[in-house]
């Protein structure tokens, strides 16, 4: 038992601060991935892949030379396989690093606007889901959604309920496609937004896939309108929640948007107290 309790005691002394370093990063960037994929279509592939690595020293051991040959070769090509397979998810993950990363703002400009431009937003998704009026309206938030914007038509006017559910008018122009509103005022309408390949209800139409596609390639708050049903959805970072009434539209709108406001502002903060202490710094 002594010799067992030296043996640990050596090998922690033998590991450095770097090596610590290296596998707390590692660890994190696996568990952030896992997290990533959970629940998706590469967690089943990922589970696959776990399969076959298990399947070869196996069949190795009991000599099943087909199916060792079999998963040889079905490895040698992963690393190709993977990144064809994974691709959505690695876009995505990128993506998610990116905006993690390089912090930008696309929202409102101050408290009392943001209030408004929900309220104006709300009232007419409401008026919508009462008629039973259809409804795509994207709201742009970190990730710029520049090439949805262009597959669409400008309009540039700030946020009006009236104006929101003009443009969802059926056998109009514009109310196919989905709305993007971003800086505080309605960018584009008629846009075309990427469907998802996720497995989602038979009930739910293009309108849901295109909104899950659009949050799980950025950050953006999507809202959807049933025209069968009229009921209000919302999809965010992949995932749909649905059955929503004004106060809880409301309040969630407000409370991702503010979350994130007060990230920005904080995040501005220490620019700017990093800026003023290097300057005095070389006084």
């Amino acid at each position: 038992m002594e010799e067992l309790v030296s043996m640990i005691v050596n090998a922690l002394r033998n590991i450095s601060i770097s090596a610590c370093i290296d596998i707390v990063v590692v660890a994190f960037i696996f568990y952030k991935g896992y997290f990533l994929i959970k629940e998706t279509r590469a967690e089943q592939l990922l589970k696959g892949i776990a399969l076959i690595i298990v399947l070869i020293p196996i069949s190795y051991l009991f000599n099943l030379s087909m199916l060792y040959y079999i998963l040889n070769k079905t490895l040698a090509i992963g690393v190709l396989s993977v990144v064809i397979i994974f691709q959505p998810e690695i876009r995505r993950a990128l993506e998610h690093l990116g905006r993690s990363a390089f912090e930008d703002k696309h929202g409102f400009e101050d408290e009392e606007q943001m209030n408004k431009n929900v309220n104006e937003i709300v009232e007419a998704v409401i008026n919508l889901a009462e008629t039973k009026t259809g409804a795509l309206i994207a709201i742009e938030q970190g990730t710029g959604l520049g090439e949805l914007i262009a597959s669409g038509t400008e309009i540039d006017s700030k946020i009006s309920a009236n104006l929101l559910e003009n443009i969802f008018v059926i056998n109009t122009p514009l109310h196919d496609g989905a709305t993007i509103i971003g800086k505080g005022r309605i960018i584009a309408s008629g846009c075309v937004l990427p469907l998802t390949n996720q497995d989602i209800n038979k009930k739910l139409g293009t309108r849901h896939r295109a909104a899950i596609g659009l949050s799980e390639i950025s950050d953006a708050l999507v809202i959807i309108v049933s025209e069968e049903t009229g009921i209000i959805s919302l999809a965010i970072n992949g995932r749909l929640t649905r059955n929503y009434d004004r106060d809880r539209l409301k309040i969630i709108l407000l409370k991702i948007m503010e979350e994130r406001e007060n990230k920005r502002v904080k995040t501005a903060g220490k620019k700017v107290k990093g800026w003023i202490t290097g300057k005095l710094s070389k006084k």
